[in-house]
């Protein structure tokens, strides 16, 4: 057979994960230890059109890479960038000073190669290395693949790459591409795989591919990254695509080296961020569709996967293939949208809450570690409690209020004989969870669309829902445990709740609901204060409001971050 080479992607992969900031020092030693285990080619990340900010793989010349590289640059190692075919101007790329970057990836869609791969020639004739990745290649009809390869063919590139776009291929499915595009592809041209482990196919793919070219004198590159880091389900782990080629194909890759990259960089960023294989991103790939679609749904509603899978069989198929945020809200609004009559449980709900004190429990940790906080509240008479889409344990309900179906589900799992003997709220959207349910107890229902207001990002947040709902009953005054805030800490009183949040997405979440917080506040008729009970980032957003109703919003607390007043 031809030679085998590794393509490490990690900082341009792993890219999408950390937004490019993988750090000065990360960068660094990830390009040096990756020569060190003998990697053949490293990908240091994306040309983009933007100006060059310090610690990203986010780059605008290739000379930004020069303080990565520089010592750390391995004689016989390619370094190599990758630039979206219509996301960046080959105009402003400079002849290849053979000091960065030796080797451009051209990416490019199905519907797009014939413009796209012309680019090459600029690109070659500038003296970088060129690659091209076919990104969805399972897409292509057979006779779109061998005219693809035609016209890869005419520009000569280093190497081609079938690319599993949505982690949808299995090892047939592969065999098949790879090998009708090696009997036709130009036999210098070397021939990749860049996969992803939706359907948890991608090291097996990596381990088929280098089997079906074993007997074929084709040069075969395997693109891997380090921990499998990349976009959604992730990609072939370095570490399991080098030990393999070691073991059976004679390779040489310096283990020792790569467990060290991993130990001493990967570690923090597999704490701090979430990628790999999730029954969210087996959907992905099962229907072909964009990862971003699920981190939209995951993320912002944090969708359960039965839900995803009937948002994502309701969009038409070519839609799936690509992102488009304001058709998916459409979508899942729809689905969402089960609307019901809910004046008669609006009247005997105001017949309990009317006049009342109102006290919110919602699901953050300061509702357990502030407990003594919370007693001075349920010693008051007439005093309505709910719990706001959870059940925390060593509080007494009058009523559990839900609008998230997996936060339900949850619920009936660990906590049905709270259910079953409280009194429930449920907004209409969960009708089809409770059909699945076999709650005994009957929950009354209130429209959901009356109770969130579009205009945020993160529309839908439960206490805010039920602020809205208790000031149409015309509660007094409300009083709020465990409303903390979006944490990396530990973030809720029951440790099995999850959330799938990044970091990057905390301070945009928070402000959202800060936001919502002042919005209510300006329209809201309630009489009395908002209390925040416990420690809460949101007390920042309570002021004094702007409407007839009168009344001081108190406990104002000030906080600068979240893990300052989660920690206070």
């Amino acid at each position: 057979m031809g030679s085998i080479r590794m393509l490490d992607c990690t900082l341009r992969d792993g890219a999408y994960i950390v937004n490019g900031r993988f750090g000065v020092n990360a960068i660094s030693g990830i390009v040096k230890k990756l020569g060190e285990a003998n990697v053949e080619i490293v990908e240091c990340g994306w040309l983009k059109d933007p100006q060059y900010t310090e610690g990203s793989t986010y780059y605008h010349l290739p000379s930004d890479s020069l303080p990565f590289l520089g010592e750390n640059k391995k004689a016989g190692t390619i370094y190599t960038v990758m630039i979206d075919w219509d996301r960046y101007d080959l105009s402003q790329l400079p002849e290849c000073d053979m000091k960065s970057i030796d080797g451009i990836r051209i990416v490019f869609p199905r519907g797009h190669y014939k413009e796209a791969i012309p680019l090459g020639n600029i690109v070659k004739a500038k003296g970088y290395k060129l690659f091209f990745q076919a990104a969805n290649t399972l897409g292509y009809t057979d006779d779109e693949l061998l005219e693809m390869v035609s016209e890869v063919n005419k520009v000569r590139p280093d190497g081609l790459a079938v690319v599993d776009t949505f982690g949808a291929m299995y090892e047939e499915d592969m065999r098949w591409i790879v090998s009708l595009v090696n009997r036709h592809l130009e036999p210098s041209i070397a021939l990749g795989l860049h996969s992803h482990n939706n359907l948890q196919q991608s090291f097996l793919l990596s381990m088929s591919f280098a089997k079906l070219l074993a007997d074929s004198t084709r040069d075969i590159i395997i693109d891997s990254s380090l921990s499998g880091m990349g976009r959604g389900a992730g990609n072939a782990p370095t570490e399991l695509v080098a030990n393999y080629l070691n073991r059976f194909y004679g390779k040489n890759y310096d283990i020792n080296a790569i467990v060290d990259v991993i130990d001493t960089y990967m570690a923090s960023f597999s704490k701090n961020y979430t990628w790999g294989y999730s029954t969210a991103y087996f959907l992905s790939g099962m229907y072909c569709s964009h990862v971003n679609n699920i981190a939209y749904l995951t993320e912002k509603h944090k969708t359960r996967n039965k839900d995803i899978k009937q948002i994502l069989e309701a969009l038409p198929k070519e839609k799936r293939l690509v992102y488009d945020y304001d058709l998916l809200e459409e979508k899942y609004v729809e689905y969402q949208q089960c609307n019901v009559n809910d004046e008669a449980v609006r009247d005997t709900l105001r017949k309990h809450i009317q006049g009342q004190e109102v006290l919110l429990i919602a699901p953050g940790v300061n509702a357990v570690l502030e407990k003594e906080r919370v007693r001075a509240v349920e010693e008051r008479e007439e005093l309505v409690t709910i719990g706001v889409n959870a059940v925390v344990e060593g509080y007494k309900y009058d009523y559990l209020f839900f609008t998230n179906p997996v936060r339900l589900m949850y619920a009936l799992e660990v906590y049905r004989d709270v259910l079953e003997n409280t009194e429930l709220i449920f907004t209409s959207n969960l009708l089809r969870s409770v059909k699945e349910s076999s709650l005994k107890r009957e929950p009354q229902y209130i429209n959901y669309n009356d109770f969130v207001v579009r205009g945020w990002v993160h529309f839908e947040n439960s206490v805010i829902m039920c602020l809205r709902l208790i000031d149409k009953l015309d509660a007094a005054s409300v009083y709020i445990a465990g409303f903390d805030g979006y944490s990396r800490q530990k973030m809720y009183a029951d440790a099995l709740l999850h959330s799938s949040i990044s970091l990057e997405e905390i301070d945009e979440i928070n402000e959202d609901i800060g936001k919502m917080l002042e919005d209510f506040q300006k329209h809201s008729n309630l009489k009395g204060e908002i209390t925040l009970v416990t420690t809460s980032y949101y007390a920042q957003y309570l002021t004094q409001p702007q409407n007839p109703g009168g009344g001081y919003f108190g406990n104002v607390t000030k906080y600068a971050t979240v893990r300052e007043a989660v920690a206070a």
